[in-house]
């Protein structure tokens, strides 16, 4: 029986390698429209939890994961053993940089090399991981085709970027439109076939490089408008009279020729942090250096480090020292009404404070109960009345809707609002806002 005739009628199964942000969705997804699924990751107690029907994605439906799991249409488990019974496989790994802000691919090749222990005639191999140029046809392809099956004749392999948007309910994995390229041009028909039995609208395009600088693109696009106005605010903030957030509401109203982003403490998330240097690193190959993106993604990486600058600056007004001073955070995840906590700049800025010397700090997230700090676990507090009144200054990192500005400003000593959260609020012997260029 063919490919086509497989997933017409549902008989095909579907391999998710990776079972985080993009995977278990994925995975999900394809479980709904009636395909078995078998998901495969390292951590074996993201295994454990799926199998028993156990949801840790916000973005999944408690509901959708137990139904699925109790059909037998989804399972999950830590090997291999099953991809020669596997018809499409995903890889949906992360991909983070070192510390010297180099391209981190071994999950990648590893879930390359696991897939290749049952490779055979026939699947389709889909990259998802976000990377730079090259990387599908350069260290997938070989890593699969050393098994001595051919890609194009006699297995097809294709990237598809992810685009999920943690937390937003109007795109979500089954309605956004997906990206694809193939090896060869049957790669692309292959792969595309596989896409479509779980997503909407699939844009073709001609090589696996071109769909990888594409999703560069995306997230490098936020990237350097996300640094032009974290510039301007920081230059507001030094200049006076000038509120880069009224600022943009203005130029907002022009209907053509504009999209508003507004300043914040930093980036956060996978992508947007991470893309700037897989593609910088990579123009290096070609003796290029981007740098024009590379000063973007500096200016946002420079934001934790303002942001702790005006704790300081507003603990300065109140006569407190910088070490005995009670410092409430108030969100630590990367953006608003998420549990996602990925390269969140609120956690860099505690990280500062505390290098600094600060011992007070606690935080506050709705919806982040705990987490670790320098291989500590910190626990989020209740957010009081009383608890606001105990400390020194608030600072407002992400901008969740259970958060109240108004008694939260009517029951602080001081407040550092990196968010706009307080818009309206008139008390500027109290906040401090990013951007405001408000004398303090």
């Amino acid at each position: 029986m063919s490919l086509e005739q497989r997933l017409k009628d549902r008989s095909a199964k579907i391999g998710i390698v990776g079972l985080g942000y993009v995977g278990l969705p994925l995975a999900v997804e394809y479980a709904k429209k009636g395909f078995t699924v078998v998901g495969i990751d390292v951590d074996g107690r993201k295994v454990s939890k799926i199998n028993f029907g156990e949801n840790y994605i916000q973005d999944v439906n408690d509901d959708d994961l137990k139904n699925v799991v109790k059909e037998g249409k989804l399972s999950a488990t830590t090997t291999y053993d099953l991809v020669p019974e596997m018809d499409a496989i995903y890889i949906c790994v992360p991909t983070p940089f070192n510390v010297n802000k180099d391209p981190d691919i071994s999950y990648i090749v590893n879930s390359a090399q696991g897939i290749a222990t049952g490779l055979r005639k026939g699947q389709v191999i889909i990259l998802k991981s976000t990377t730079y140029p090259g990387t599908t046809e350069q260290d997938v392809q070989p890593i699969l085709e050393k098994t001595g099956l051919k890609v194009g004749t006699d297995f097809h392999l294709a990237f598809s970027p992810e685009r999920i948007d943690p937390g937003r309910q109007d795109f979500t994995t089954a309605n956004t439109p997906i990206v694809v390229g193939g090896v060869t041009p049957g790669c692309t028909k292959a792969a595309s076939m596989v896409i479509k039995q779980a997503i909407n609208i699939v844009h073709e395009v001609s090589s696996p490089r071109v769909a990888e600088m594409e999703k560069l693109l995306e997230n490098i696009f936020r990237s350097v408008n996300i640094a032009l106005v974290n510039e301007l605010a920081r230059m507001c903030d030094r200049m006076g009279g000038v509120d880069i957030w009224e600022v943009v509401e203005a130029a907002a109203t022009k209907p053509f020729g504009f999209m508003p982003f507004f300043p914040g403490p930093g980036i956060g998330g996978h992508c947007i942090l991470v893309d700037p240097y897989y593609l910088s690193w990579k123009a290096r190959e070609y003796d290029f250096h981007t740098s024009f993106i590379e000063l973007a993604a500096k200016t946002n990486e420079d934001m934790p480090f303002y942001v702790a600058g005006l704790v300081r600056k507003s603990l300065s007004n109140t006569g407190v020292s910088f070490k005995d001073a009670k410092i409430l955070m108030l969100g630590v995840s990367f953006k608003k009404d998420i549990d996602d906590m990925r390269n969140s700049p609120a956690v860099k800025v505690m990280e500062l404070l505390s290098q600094r010397g600060a011992k007070g700090i606690q935080y506050n997230d709705p919806y982040v109960p705990e987490f670790k700090l320098f291989g500590e676990v910190q626990q989020s507090v209740e957010l009081t009345a009383e608890l606001l009144r105990e400390q020194d200054v608030v600072v407002i990192t992400t901008n969740h809707s259970d958060y109240d500005p108004k008694f939260i400003v009517e029951n602080s000593t001081a407040v550092v609002d990196t968010r706009n959260v307080c818009k309206g609020i008139n008390a500027p012997d109290k906040i401090i806002k990013l951007g405001a260029g408000e004398p303090f």
